[in-house]
Order: structure tokens, then sequence, then C-alpha cells
């Protein structure tokens, strides 16, 4: 329940900082679709990636 919890304010967090990002840059014209995947599983990257970070270094912390 805890690494949920954590899953949670994580994804909220990052949704909020990769706001201020534009990455419309990178990708063409007209490839929008494309651009919202890549978005959505650079977002799923970061969440897992710091979720396990921040829960990893609490439980060896604490034991």
């Amino acid at each position: 329940m805890t690494k949920f919890i954590l899953y949670v304010l994580v994804a909220i967090l990052t949704f909020w900082a990769m706001d201020g990002i534009n990455i419309n840059f990178i990708f063409k014209k007209g490839q929008v679709v494309k651009a919202r995947v890549m978005y959505f599983l650079i977002l799923l990257s970061i969440i897992y990636l710091v979720t396990n970070f921040i829960y990893d270094f609490v439980y060896l912390k604490i034991f």
C-alpha cells in the first residue's frame, strides 16, 4: 500500500514537472500521436524509476 501511495504522489509530481517542458520541437510536424505516445512512455519511465529509487532508499535507510 505504501508503494501505491508513492506511485500516485510521484505521478502527480511528474505530470506537473513535465507540463513545463516543451518537447514538440523534437518531433516532425503532423506526428501528434507519436509525440503523445513518447510523452506518455517518458512519464511512465520517470514515475517507475523515481518511485523505486525512493522506496529502495527509504527501505535501506530504515533497515
